[in-house]
């Protein structure tokens, strides 16, 4: 049997297969439509792995979606696929409805005609798991408490209420169809292959291209920062012993504000990339008109995961940044094969005030 993983070359999809075959043999199926955000060379590690296999294709296709896991035998499905990124939800909300309600609901349909007529026992040890996002449960002000798995949902951007919208899905085809679902929140990821449009790469790709750092508003946005392969030792411990139905958060417990961040960021590149002129990376920090509705502060609380499953992040945000830092500096020519005309003409729309 196999798992199928959707979305699998992407930042966090990709680090998840890449990681998965460091702990595993067993067959991946790895399906991505190829957005802007996937890119094969994410995956490149893997071009002789006969245990891994590429598809494109999309979520939304649920005639491809049945065939896979009937071909494969597919046992367990990791659901990484989803347009994620909050500023181009503003822009254009329609790709976001699309792939995170709509795709997510196909994906869910076709799985639920194959597990209908698997074997009792093919039936039991079958999993579902939602990969979601902490952006469902809205703000924080500076006192409240941390995001935990029982708090309200209140979507503030186009992309966080379509993973609202999904995450519900998925709980109501476990109510009424009683499909083993699984669901995990997380915090900010960063760490290697993400691509340069989130504020970790963007900041290291424009500092070291001699461009502004830009800062949304006052740079005080706070969020908890998780290291991407801290995310998939989670994920895999979840689909490996989570209870059914159950949603488990997984943070960093890292809260940082936006510009401390980039301060560090600006830290580390003078250290390990001094400017040609002696000057620090800092004197690139350029504060932007804020964006619509951003959300001042997230944080989660992961204890539900640590009491029930033993799991806690093994990076501290300080070891883990400067892992990013240098994976970027020793992979310079995967940043400059990605960042093509498209992606810098979105990057001077998006930042041009």
């Amino acid at each position: 049997m196999s798992i199928l993983i959707t979305g699998g070359a992407g930042f966090i999809g990709s680090n998840f297969v890449l990681d998965w075959f460091t702990q595993h043999d067993e067959p991946v199926i790895n399906l991505d439509k190829l957005t802007y955000a996937g890119n094969l060379q994410n995956l490149v590690a893997l071009q002789d792995n006969s245990n891994h296999l590429f598809v494109k294709g999309d979520i939304s296709d649920y005639d491809l979606i049945l065939d896979l896991l009937n071909k494969h035998q597919i046992r367990a499905i990791v659901n990484f696929a989803a347009e994620s990124h909050v500023d181009r939800s503003i822009h254009g909300p329609e790709d976001f409805i699309q792939t995170n309600i709509v795709g997510s609901f196909r994906l869910l349909e076709a799985t639920r005609n194959y597990w209908n007529d698997l074997s009792k026992t093919d039936q039991e040890a079958f999993r579902f798991l939602h990969v979601s996002t902490d952006e469902v449960y809205g703000s924080l002000s500076d006192t409240d408490p941390a995001f935990s798995e029982t708090n309200r949902y209140e979507p503030s951007s186009p992309y966080s209420a379509s993973k609202a919208a999904s995450d519900h899905l998925v709980r109501a085809y476990h109510l009424t169809y009683n499909l083993p679902m699984l669901t995990t929140n997380c915090s900010n990821n960063y760490g290697p292959y993400h691509f340069p449009e989130k504020l970790i790469p963007l900041v290291i790709h424009n500092a070291l291209n001699g461009k502004p750092l830009p800062i949304y508003g006052d740079g005080q946005q706070i969020r908890d920062w998780l290291y991407v392969k801290d995310h998939c030792s989670g994920i895999r411990r979840v689909l490996e012993a989570g209870r059914i139905g159950e949603t488990y958060n997984i943070g960093g417990w890292n809260e940082m504000s936006n510009l401390d961040v980039v301060n560090t960021l600006c830290s580390i590149l003078d250290e390990e990339s001094p400017r040609s002129d002696g000057k620090s990376y800092s004197e690139q920090i350029t504060f932007v008109t804020d964006r619509p509705g951003h959300d001042r502060r997230y944080a989660i609380d992961a204890r539900k995961l640590e009491q029930e499953l033993g799991w806690r992040p093994v990076e501290t945000f300080d070891t883990g940044i400067r892992k990013t830092v240098r994976w970027y500096l020793d992979n310079q020519d995967w940043v400059n094969n990605i960042t093509s005309g498209a992606y810098l003409e979105w990057v001077d729309k998006q930042y041009s005030e």
